[in-house]
C-alpha cells in the first residue's frame, strides 16, 4: 500500500498535479458511464429545493439546438421516487431536452437525502456559475436555517472560504427592489455590495436605480458611499440630496475627461436637467462641436 502510495505522488510530481487529476476525473466519468440509464423524459420531474430559480430563454434554446445536434453529453442526476424520477442535478438540460423535443435523456440513478439533494445541486451550479448571487446566497441560507449547517461547512462543501459565503448571505439584507435588479443582472455583485454600506433602504433603492440609469461604475459608486459616510448625519431627505450630488460629481468629472473642459449639470429634479459645456476661444468651441458629431 505504501508502495503504491508513493508511485502516486511520483506521477504527480512528473506529470504534474494537473494532469493527474485530470486522469482520475476521465477513469470516474467512464465508470459513472456504466451506470447511465435511458428514461422516459415525461418521467422525470425538477427538484423544488433546487436553488437555481431563474434560467435565460434564449440560453436554454442554444443549448436545445445543441442537443438536437449532438444529444445530452452530460446525463442527469435524479433520484427515485414513488411513481417519478425526481431531478438532483442539471434542470438546465432537462428544459433543454423537452425544448429539443426529446423523448428519453440519459441519467445516473443516486439514492440522496434531502440534505444531500440539496447540496450536490448547490454544488453543480456554483462550479459552473450557474446561480445569480441572490439564489446562491438563499441556498446558504436554507442550509443554514433547515440542517443548522455552519458557514464554515458550507465553505468546505463548496470549495469557498468562509469570507465568500458570508457576504454573499450579506446581499439578502438589501431591500426586494435592489435584489431583483440583482437577480436580472441590471446592477452587478459589486454594485450591491457597495450598497450595503447604506444603512437607508429607501436611499439603497434610489441609488441602485441610479446606477443603471446613468450606468455608473462600482468604483464610482463605491467612492459616491464613502465620501456620503463623511458627512454629519442629519435629516434623511438631506442625506439623500447629498448622495445624489456626490453622484452628479462624478458624471461632471467624466464629462470633464472625455470632452476636455468644464462640464456643469443644472438638475431640475432627479430626471431632468441641463448640462452646459465651457469653451475658451472659437478654435475651442469648433473642437467640442466635431467631438460631440462624432458620436453619432
Amino acid at each position: 500500500m505504501a508502495a503504491k502510495k508513493g508511485l502516486g505522488k511520483g506521477l504527480g510530481a512528473f506529470f504534474g498535479e494537473e494532469v493527474v487529476q485530470e486522469v482520475e476525473n476521465e477513469q470516474k466519468i467512464h465508470k459513472d458511464m456504466k451506470n447511465e440509464e435511458t428514461i422516459k423524459l415525461s418521467l422525470i420531474e425538477p427538484n423544488r429545493e433546487q436553488p437555481r430559480k431563474v434560467f435565460n430563454n434564449e440560453q436554454l434554446q442554444e443549448l436545445a439546438d445543441s442537443i438536437k445536434q449532438y444529444g445530452i453529453i452530460q446525463p442527469l442526476l435524479v433520484q427515485k421516487k414513488d411513481d417519478y424520477y425526481e431531478l438532483v442535478a442539471g434542470e438546465r438540460r432537462w428544459r433543454a431536452a423537452k425544448l429539443a423535443g426529446l423523448k428519453e435523456v440519459p441519467v445516473l440513478v443516486r439514492e440522496y437525502d434531502k440534505q444531500r439533494s440539496m447540496e450536490v445541486a448547490l454544488i453543480e451550479n456554483v462550479q459552473r456559475a450557474d446561480l445569480n448571487p441572490i439564489e446562491e446566497a438563499m441556498a446558504y441560507q436554507q442550509l443554514m436555517k433547515e440542517f443548522g449547517l455552519k458557514q464554515e461547512e458550507i465553505a468546505g462543501r463548496v470549495s469557498k472560504n468562509r469570507a465568500t459565503i458570508t457576504n454573499t448571505m450579506r446581499l439578502l439584507k438589501l431591500p426586494q427592489q435592489v435584489q431583483q435588479m440583482l437577480i436580472e443582472n441590471r446592477i452587478s455583485g459589486g454594485h450591491a455590495r457597495a450598497l450595503l454600506a447604506i444603512e437607508d433602504a429607501d436611499l439603497q433603492i434610489q441609488l441602485a436605480g441610479q446606477i443603471e440609469k446613468e450606468n455608473l461604475s462600482v468604483r464610482e459608486i463605491e467612492r459616491a458611499v464613502k465620501l456620503l459616510g463623511k458627512k454629519p448625519k442629519e435629516k434623511k431627505k438631506i442625506e439623500k440630496n447629498e448622495a445624489f450630488d456626490i453622484i452628479f460629481q462624478e458624471l461632471e468629472e467624466r464629462m470633464k475627461t472625455a470632452i476636455g473642459t468644464k462640464v456643469l449639470i443644472n438638475r431640475k429634479d432627479k430626471n431632468k436637467g441641463r448640462i452646459e459645456i465651457e469653451y475658451y476661444s472659437e478654435s475651442d468651441l469648433e473642437r467640442i462641436v466635431e467631438l460631440i458629431e462624432s458620436i453619432q
